[in-house]
């Protein structure tokens, strides 16, 4: 099962950092990432991060959201600083292929 968690209402410029958290499971050897679906909107990936710790970010993330985990506590995390009201969306995490977090709302105003 997967938990996310941080999310909130924050004015653009603003940070936060959301959290996901795996209960039941190991996350060393799963890619690991977060997806935003906005309302209306496709799900569309935000960030991954391999086993390893390699990363991937979307274009219009790169600078400002970075992806880290810690698998001693099975969590992967997205730091989100200078937000934008175009960043409102539901953030989920993924673990591997199939498994999805229930997803946490962040909503940034202007």
């Amino acid at each position: 099962q997967l938990q996310a968690s941080g999310g909130g209402l924050v004015q653009a410029g603003g940070s936060l950092r959301l959290s996901c958290a795996a209960s039941g499971t190991s996350i060393s050897r799963a890619m690991m990432a977060w997806y935003q679906q906005a309302p209306g909107k496709q799900r569309e990936l935000v960030a991954r991060i391999s086993p390893t710790g390699v990363t991937h970010y979307a274009d219009s993330r790169k600078g400002r959201f970075t992806i880290s985990r810690d698998n001693a506590k099975s969590t992967v995390y997205l730091q989100m600083n200078n937000l934008k009201p175009e960043d409102t969306a539901r953030y989920y995490c993924k673990m591997g292929l199939h498994y999805w977090g229930q997803g946490t709302l962040v909503t940034v105003s202007s």
